[in-house]
């Protein structure tokens, strides 16, 4: 299949020609721009299911646009195919690396544009991740008071950033914008190494997200399994560990020398043999990651994951299960809180915590959208919205981690438990026997294993498409990136299980680049070039950058 190399992260969404329910279409008035119109049969997706057959000439002439669009540099137009050499709007077919191909019957300027409903729920939808399982464990870090402020500032912080990222293009004057992503404005400034380096970042950040998916599917598989077992055999899984002791139990997995499980139970399990022949083959670090290597490596070989881009709606559902399922939690154990803002008590945290930046981090990424928010906003249908619909769609996204984090933070119950208990995957705190949270975790496994795919096939759109002009040169090189991404997700699993810090390494690092500096930098370069830049905007945007260099320094002292 034939692919379109351009650096993205998140590159261009499906396009839509009949609408949905949701009417989410992109706009195809530019057909030059979007590469390549053939597509293999085996790929294309027509509302009517008809396969379309593409000529071998046009077949020809595509891999031809492709070959010398590659030998000049974005702002140079000498080698764009003239209008009488592209097949007509009826022969073509529009691309999206999230594996379908649409065919194009109309593609009249501003036809099947978003609306601001539309594009609010897009970006709310793409920033909801897998982050939000760690928003409780942040606030737990950063302290109560303190982590509720730091959400809302690195909100803000993350929003202005992003802003600055959708003004990119309109300040650059002497070239068509038109068609740009953010990477190829960070190519306009910084030449090969803005190129070069948003692939670094963007590497960092999918193959984080990886890693993170990696583990959260052996945590979810695990639960599963062991949910299974312990309901086929009565075994009552709080009996071993520290809990609270009634009709919806709470766990502590981390508890230390203050809390012990009740010695009897231990000696009882530990004598059973079946027990300890099944805890052997089904252990959550050293057993259930390899499991996953046999299910997921062959999907990742696949050269189209269209498959899998049909089960994106299950993102949506599983975060709306998630919010009530902490809901219907938090009304059954209700609010624990105390107030202590220096010196911490045996069940209570301190208001104000040394280890704030570790929420930093992780919000980096639970905010994280800059390396796409053009192509979302490019397609609303009213331009002069944009700002309203980007700052609401941030408040919503706000207002999502803080009811999350919030909530379970005040509702587990302390005492008896303390709130340094609360788990980097709030999930982890409620039993494998908790029918609501196995609900969840089945949910969320099979969510997981469908975007699993796509993310690698981003990755390997990005990668081998940069190095080799190709994103599946052969089922060799295909098969070494999918043995290293596979491989850093089962060693991270086994040996570093811990989502929260992969998540606040990823996210830091990632947005350092992404976030801070490119923004900031690029907004300083052009006021400078206009002659408008001022001590004031200058320092600002310079102590922007150090913050975003300090966020990723700090997590290696935490």
């Amino acid at each position: 299949m034939d692919s379109d190399s351009r650096h993205l992260l998140i590159p261009e969404v499906d396009h839509e020609i009949n609408p949905g329910p949701m009417n989410i279409q992109f706009d195809s008035s530019d057909i030059r721009s979007k590469r390549p119109f053939y597509i293999e049969p085996t790929n294309i997706v027509n509302v009517n299911d008809v396969i379309q057959r593409v000529s071998d000439h046009a077949s020809a002439l595509n891999k031809r646009i492709h070959y010398y669009s590659r030998l000049t540099a974005p702002t140079d137009n000498t080698l764009v195919a003239p209008d009488h050499v592209v097949p007509a709007p009826e022969e073509c077919y529009v691309y999206s690396p999230l594996g379908s191909a649409y065919k194009l019957t109309s593609y009249t300027e501003g036809y099947g544009k978003n609306t601001s409903f539309v594009t609010i729920f897009m970006i709310w939808n793409t920033m909801m991740g897998t982050s939000i399982l760690s928003i409780p464990w942040g606030i737990k870090q950063a302290g109560f008071t303190t982590g509720i402020c730091i959400i809302l500032l690195m909100g803000l912080l993350t929003l202005y950033c992003c802003y600055r990222v959708v003004k990119s293009r309109s300040m650059i004057s002497s070239v068509d914008t038109t068609t740009w992503e953010y990477p190829d404005v960070c190519r306009y400034y910084f030449g090969s190494f803005g190129q070069w380096s948003s692939l670094l970042f963007s590497m960092v950040s999918l193959i984080g997200a990886m890693i993170v998916y990696w583990v959260l599917m052996s945590n979810f598989l695990f639960n599963t399994g062991k949910f299974i077992y312990n309901f086929f055999h009565h075994i009552n899984d709080t009996d071993a560990i520290l809990s609270t002791n009634d009709s919806n139990p709470v766990i502590c997995p981390s508890a230390g020398s203050g809390g012990h499980p009740d010695n009897g139970s231990m000696i009882f399990y530990a004598n059973d043999t079946e027990l300890q022949q099944f805890e052997e083959w089904w252990n959550k670090s050293r057993t259930v990651p390899l499991y996953l290597i046999g299910l997921l490596l062959p999907l990742l070989n696949f050269k189209s994951p269209s498959f899998f881009s049909k089960f994106n709606i299950l993102g949506t559902v599983s975060v709306v299960y998630l919010i009530i399922l902490v809901t219907v939690k938090a009304s059954y154990l209700g609010f624990h809180l105390e107030f202590h803002w220096v010196t911490p008590t045996e069940f209570f945290v301190s208001e104000i915590r040394f280890q704030f930046p570790q929420l930093t981090g992780v919000l980096t990424l639970a905010f994280f959208i800059h390396n796409c928010i053009i192509t979302l906003l490019k397609n609303n249908k009213n331009q002069e919205n944009n700002l309203r619909d980007l700052s609401i769609a941030y408040m919503l996204v706000t207002l999502t981690y803080l009811y999350i984090g919030v909530l379970v933070f005040a509702s587990f119950p302390s005492p008896p438990l303390s709130k340094d208990c609360i788990e980097q995957n709030f999930l982890d705190n409620f039993p494998s026997s908790d029918i609501l949270s196995f609900i969840a975790r089945i949910f969320l496994l099979f969510q997981m294993m469908t975007v699993y795919p796509l993310l690698g096939y981003l990755a390997r759109v990005q990668l081998l498409g940069h190095i080799f002009g190709d994103s599946y040169p052969s089922i060799f090189h295909v098969l070494i990136l999918n043995l290293f991404i596979v491989g850093a997700g089962v060693i991270m699993a086994c040996f570093y299980p811990n989502i929260g810090g992969i998540i606040r390494y990823s996210g830091a690092a990632c947005g350092l680049a992404f976030v801070f500096i490119y923004p900031s930098l690029i907004y300083i370069i052009s006021l400078y070039q206009e002659e408008r830049l001022t001590w004031p905007k200058l320092l600002f945007h310079v102590f922007i950058i150090l913050l975003g260099l300090g966020n990723l320094i700090v997590q290696f002292f935490m």
